[in-house]
């Protein structure tokens, strides 16, 4: 598709699952088609090495190959935003750097995640990053990481120089209006994939997705929807599609939306520890209502 996008981290970066074999090593062809068939349905990058590529079970190795195949895939490195979260700074810079070295267009980058970081640390951990050369985008997951990059802190990164947008996942919507007042050069990216019409209403210019992996088509129609104030268009798919999204914000979001992707004919399949398949009340819910969409005729 026409790259209409201002700047890398513009417009539906998909953080891609990865796909694994029944032996559970990677398949970077499977990878790489799958990078090329997001892109061809409505897309506009794609992010390796989220939590969605399971890159806390990859090797150095396979972490590597991975940000490789989907630059080569993506055909342009403006499209790729490698994920280089790790315990320590200086590993984050080393993984930036080898983005970069890979042709990849910017990084994302959530706060320190193996300690309880203070804004100081929060501040040197993206200066360190930074200084790889590639665009930052920061990641606030508060959640799973425990350091809350909140409006004010995320004003001083900026003001940094150090991070050019923002990956907002706290679910807290209201913070959309207060890092515009805190921070307007900041750039707002949806983060979470049930609150997409909220944010983007708020004004978000970016969408790092998780469910487009399932079904790209009707994300699409939905994100460039919101983004334009169509809500006749917009809260009718978004309805639709909320049961789904509302599982890229729970524990089990990557088994979720590998079964969404086995369900549609798209390559999910399994998962590594210790991450375990679905099973019981969560795999039938998460069965129900993909077949729900797929019925509504939604891809």
């Amino acid at each position: 598709m026409t790259d209409t996008r201002t700047r890398p981290w513009h417009g539906i970066m998909v953080a891609t699952t990865l796909p694994l074999r029944e032996d559970l090593s990677v398949d970077l062809d499977a990878y790489a088609e799958h990078v090329r068939w997001l892109l061809a349905n409505g897309c506009d990058g794609v992010v390796p090495n989220g939590s969605l590529g399971e890159y806390q079970t990859l090797t150095d190795a396979e972490r590597a190959a991975v940000v490789h195949t989907a630059v080569a895939a993506a055909g342009d490195g403006s499209r790729v935003m490698a994920g280089v979260a790790a315990y320590g700074s200086a590993e984050s810079r080393r993984w930036a750097e080898q983005a970069a070295e890979a042709g990849a267009g910017s990084v994302l980058l959530l706060p320190p995640n193996a300690y309880r970081a203070d804004e100081d640390a929060v501040r040197a951990h993206y200066a360190e990053v930074a200084r790889a050369g590639l665009p930052v985008v920061a990641y606030n997951n508060p959640i799973d990481t425990k350091v809350d990059l909140t409006p004010a802190l995320l004003a001083r990164l900026h003001a940094d120089g150090n991070i050019v947008a923002v990956k907002e996942f706290s679910g807290d919507v209201r913070r959309a209006y207060e890092i515009a007042e805190l921070a307007p050069g900041l750039d707002l990216l949806i983060g979470a994939d049930d609150v997409l019409l909220e944010l983007a209403i708020a004004g978000a210019v970016g969408w790092i997705a998780g469910y487009p992996n399932a079904l790209p088509e009707s994300a699409a129609t939905l994100y460039r929807a919101a983004v334009a104030g169509d809500l006749a268009t917009a809260l009718p798919l978004y309805k639709s599609l909320h049961s789904l999204y509302r599982w890229d914000s729970k524990t089990e979001f990557v088994q979720a939306i590998k079964l969404s992707m086995d369900l549609a004919g798209r390559p999910g399949g399994p998962t590594r520890a210790p991450r375990l398949p679905l099973t019981g009340a969560v795999e039938a819910a998460v069965r129900a209502a993909t077949e729900k969409a797929l019925a509504e005729g939604l891809r």
